[in-house]
């Protein structure tokens, strides 16, 4: 038999500690990462971690599993000894997320919200997945140090949004949120996104960030917000789906009653002191890349193009059906003249994606006369599902605008 080949043996194990070994400034940070919890547990592993859990650079009240549902109550007497045996340092970040919360965590809640902000937090989360609305209180946030602030399903009310003692904030994002206020206002900030958020039926929420370079409003419930100008702005994705209240009750497919003598009660001018001016897009008509998208009965990108503002800076534009529905396909011929410089037209119909059974690309057709819109304009985009007699009608369209598509 032939001799039997030697295993090769496991290298030694090495005795060193090599994460003892690193700087107390490191492991604080490592622990940041961990939930509380997990991080409070770290004190039995030897004399030297007994207290540093206590100057961990972030903190994070949530479950120790990903899936684990966390409840308010649970945690409360850990959290409260929590921070009152943490070293008072300079939090990175605060993350805190329940999946439980009712009416006496209030109180307690708030007060971790106010030991984040005394400890000059940068980037703090609150998400709460509850029935019961969580309402911080009506002050004006302070911090000269706050510069992302991530809000789940919290009550927002007028003065929290006054962002003017928060001159540091440039990211906000508000998830599933009851905002009962009239006015958001932050000269600092650069990034909003707003979802799936509802607001007072009887007045329109004045947004004022004229910073801002990115902006992100979907799925709003209520009143369309009124956007003052924004003359830094380079990004903006507005949806306003079936949940968005400014509707037309006699609409048919395409044309809006209007304010006319019959006209539905939504369709007559509100006298908020802006129904004549625009409410969405003469906030966002220095942005370079659009995506518009909205319900079919929604009357407010129809009314705002009335207006005729122009389109200065914008270069990719992306729009659903809701533009060619008219029977002239006015709202598309608009936006089209009033952007001088657009480079990349998609029109995405009748498909939500993010697959469509159908993509075309069109050209123009150089054999065709000088077209009316942005000489710039090369690329042409339309995705849907199945070409029919409303694809068709769509294509003739563009084709008056010398864009040819083969498919």
């Amino acid at each position: 038999m032939p001799p039997r080949e030697k295993r090769k043996r496991a290298p030694p194990v090495s005795g060193v500690d090599r994460i003892g070994a690193l700087l107390d400034s490191l492991l604080h940070h490592m622990l940041s990462f961990l939930p509380a919890q997990a991080a409070v547990q770290t004190c039995v592993l030897a004399r030297r971690w007994r207290h540093l859990w206590r100057s961990t650079t972030g903190l994070r009240i949530v479950g120790l599993a990903e899936e684990e549902k966390l409840n308010v109550k649970d945690l409360r007497k850990f959290v409260d000894h929590l921070l009152i045996l943490s070293e008072r340092t300079n939090l990175d970040t605060v993350e805190i997320k329940f999946a439980y919360f009712c009416e006496e965590d209030q109180p307690y809640v708030k007060t971790w919200v106010r030991f984040a902000v005394m400890n000059k937090v940068r980037a703090f989360t609150l998400s709460i997945d509850s029935p019961v609305d969580l309402y911080l209180d009506n002050l004006p946030l302070v911090s000269r140090y706050l510069r992302t602030l991530d809000l789940t399903s919290v009550a927002l009310q007028e003065n929290f949004l006054d962002f003017a003692s928060c001159p540091a904030l440039e990211d906000l994002k508000m998830n599933y949120c009851n905002i009962d206020a009239d006015r958001i206002s932050s000269c600092s900030l650069k990034h909003l996104s707003i979802f799936d958020c509802s607001s007072k039926s009887d007045c329109r929420v004045h947004v004022s960030a004229p910073g801002l370079i990115s902006l992100k409003l979907v799925g709003l419930i209520g009143r369309t917000p009124f956007l003052e100008n924004m003359p830094l702005l380079d990004t903006a994705y507005v949806d306003l789906d079936k949940d968005c209240e400014d509707v037309c009750l006699n609409y048919v497919t395409g044309v809006f009653c209007g304010a006319k003598d019959n006209a539905c009660v939504n369709c007559v001018p509100i006298k908020d002191g802006i129904s004549s001016n625009f409410v969405l897009l003469g906030g966002i008509s220095s942005a370079k890349r659009l995506k518009l998208l909205s319900e079919s009965r929604n009357f407010i990108f129809a009314r705002d193009l009335k207006h005729n503002s122009t389109f200065s800076k914008l270069k990719t534009l992306l729009l659903n059906e809701y533009w060619c529905q008219a029977p002239d396909l006015d709202p598309l011929a608009c936006i089209l003249k009033n952007s001088p410089v657009l480079e990349k037209l998609t029109l995405q119909l009748f498909s939500k994606g993010p697959n469509h059974k159908v993509e075309m690309k069109g050209h123009y057709c150089s054999m065709a006369g000088p077209s009316t819109i942005s000489k710039h304009l090369n690329i042409f985009e339309v995705k849907c599902n199945v070409v029919d007699k409303r694809i068709l009608k769509v294509l003739k369209f563009l084709s008056s605008f010398n864009i040819c598509f083969s498919f």
